[in-house]
């Protein structure tokens, strides 16, 4: 409560007022100053307000004239601070010529907090899932899928040693390769045995689930295990070979008169993805030791030696190089990787735990969104009655599939390329996690390939479309490599679903003449129209690849 004094006033009356207390802003001071200085009544002294102001408003002790510059410009700059705070009496809001986040001219790039939201809603989704399951039937899930992942599960794990172990080979042939003068080289018979192991590799283990009658879930993982070590073993067998003819070119330099002088090639890499021929105008023809004969050693030197520089070749032919790289989540060899400091335990379990959840996830929606409408469609099917019909099975049970498969799509995304291929990064400490690019804003299907599957890209790149193209040209090249990364798709879905339908090799190769028309001034130039129809064909060409491999 405020204190109040009595004042006689002349004898005028006897009121209770506040107590007079000094003003809070300099322009209410000089108000009340002036209404002092006009006042009869006397009920605000001009005393306490003319002590309370002066040299430092009360707030600060006075500046002496003798004080130091320093201090006088500290004086000074707090002074016009608070100038600055009483400037005006009502709060002002900055308004400038910006944009919204989610505009296309914005700079924001974090949405994080939509990652999380997803997960929010994903968990929210496998609750009511399973309280509803609780309800119905009196367990929190159904059990269809969940025994297929114990069924000859020793099978599986025995099976899939054995496949990495055969792929162990490609060392010891490499070496006898490189050991070999004259008779047995990577260019004379070693590309040729490498190539045609590599062929029966892939046929028998592909054929191992087919002999032991595995179920699905087993083929799918098997059969994914299958192709990366299949594309490890091809880029660890073909860099290494060009390595040890490009060592067998730098000694043979030693007698210059006997040895090739063409210009040293550099295999691509993440620096030369397409590869190069080194000072390729500088041509050597004599065989004195001059500067086009030390550039050339030096060139082909450098070709043996990491990029890092801590590793040259023959020095990476070793069990422990091999098995580093089997695990390093890469499919392109090189003889050094960058390393982390050390390993983050915390991430580590946290991407550990997050790949069961995943696969938690996934059997959920396909037991409880997927499943049952296959299921229902099959009985319907096996009793139409006419095309017609049939047709019209077909397309409802694609419209009823199509937000079920865009939730799978993003969980193997997520469980793959970003936290299996991030546990082994963290395993094997390797510092590279560009697995995949910002593919969701891909607005055509060339860019999509480009940005979705890091990894299989490069390896394409590499090993298909920049050793192909200096042959063949660049149109035959990306054909070839359309064909290839089309024909592993369509093994893949062949072995799944034990159809062979070429649903799935079709539709890939349809992107080619799509991507044509998607790059074509007018398109081009929609970039949001083409995001939404990338989306929407994504969404629609799983739905409808499941549903004809199943079903027809």
């Amino acid at each position: 409560m405020s204190s109040t004094t009595v004042q006689p006033n002349d004898g005028a009356d006897n009121i209770l007022r506040p107590r007079p207390r000094k003003p809070q802003h300099s322009q209410v001071a000089g108000l009340v100053r002036e209404h002092s200085s006009t006042s009869v009544n006397g009920h605000l002294e001009p005393h306490l307000d003319e002590a309370a102001s002066g040299a430092t408003s009360g707030r600060s002790s006075p500046v002496p004239e003798n004080a130091p510059a320093s201090a006088k410009a500290l004086s000074s700059a707090r002074k016009q601070v608070r100038a600055e705070q009483r400037r005006r009496l009502f709060p002002t809001i900055e308004y400038a010529s910006r944009v919204s986040h989610f505009d296309p001219q914005s700079d924001y790039r974090d949405f994080h907090g939509f990652f999380n939201l997803f997960w929010i809603g994903l968990a929210i989704m496998g609750i009511t899932t399973m309280l509803r399951n609780y309800k119905d039937t009196g367990y929190p899930l159904r059990i269809q899928i969940w025994t297929l992942f114990t069924i000859k599960l020793w099978h599986l794990a025995i099976a899939d040693f054995l496949m990495v172990a055969t792929t162990a080979v490609i060392l010891p042939l490499h070496k006898t390769f490189r050991s070999t003068r004259v008779a047995l080289t990577w260019n004379k018979g070693g590309v040729a045995i490498q190539s045609i192991y590599q062929v029966a590799w892939l046929a028998f283990w592909v054929s191992v689930p087919f002999i032991l009658n595995w179920t699905w879930t087993s083929q799918v993982f098997f059969l994914l295990h299958t192709m990366v070590l299949l594309m490890k073993m091809h880029s660890y067998a073909f860099y290494n070979g060009h390595l040890s003819e490009t060592e067998r070119r730098l000694r043979a330099l030693d007698e210059p008169h006997s040895a090739s002088k063409a210009p040293a090639y550099n295999y691509p890499s993440v620096e030369k993805p397409m590869g190069e021929l080194v000072h390729e105008d500088m041509k050597v023809d004599s065989d004195s030791e001059d500067e086009g004969l030390s550039q050339l050693r030096e060139d082909l030197a450098r070709e043996l030696t990491s990029p890092i520089g801590n590793v040259t070749y023959p020095k990476n032919l070793s069990w422990s190089n091999y098995i580093d790289y089997l695990l390093c989540p890469t499919l392109c060899y090189e003889l050094e990787y960058p390393r982390s400091p050390s390993i983050n335990w915390t991430s580590l379990i946290a991407k550990i735990v997050a790949t069961f959840g995943c696969i938690f996830l996934l059997t959920i929606i396909s037991e409880e969104f997927i499943l049952p409408v296959l299921q229902e469609s099959t009985v319907r099917l096996d009793n139409s009655l006419g095309v017609l019909e049939t047709l019209l099975i077909l397309a409802e049970t694609i419209s009823w599939l199509l937000f079920p498969f865009m939730l799978t799509f993003l969980l193997v995304f997520l469980v793959i390329f970003e936290y299996v291929l991030g546990a082994f990064a963290e395993i094997t400490r390797f510092a590279d996690r560009h697995f995949y690019s910002d593919w969701w804003n891909s607005t055509d299907w060339m860019e999509f390939s480009r940005e979705w599957n890091v990894p299989v890209y490069s390896f394409l790149r590499r090993h298909v479309y920049a050793t192909s193209k200096p042959s063949i040209g660049r149109n035959m090249a990306t054909l070839i490599t359309f064909l290839i990364s089309a024909i592993g798709h369509e093994i893949v879905m062949a072995c799944i679903t034990k159809k062979l339908r070429g649903y799935g090799f079709i539709c890939q190769m349809l992107q080619l003449p799509i991507v044509m028309l998607q790059r074509t001034r007018w398109i081009r130039s929609h970039k949001t129209a083409n995001n939404v129809l990338f989306w929407c064909s994504m969404i629609l060409g799983l739905s409808l690849i499941c549903s004809l491999y199943v079903l027809v």
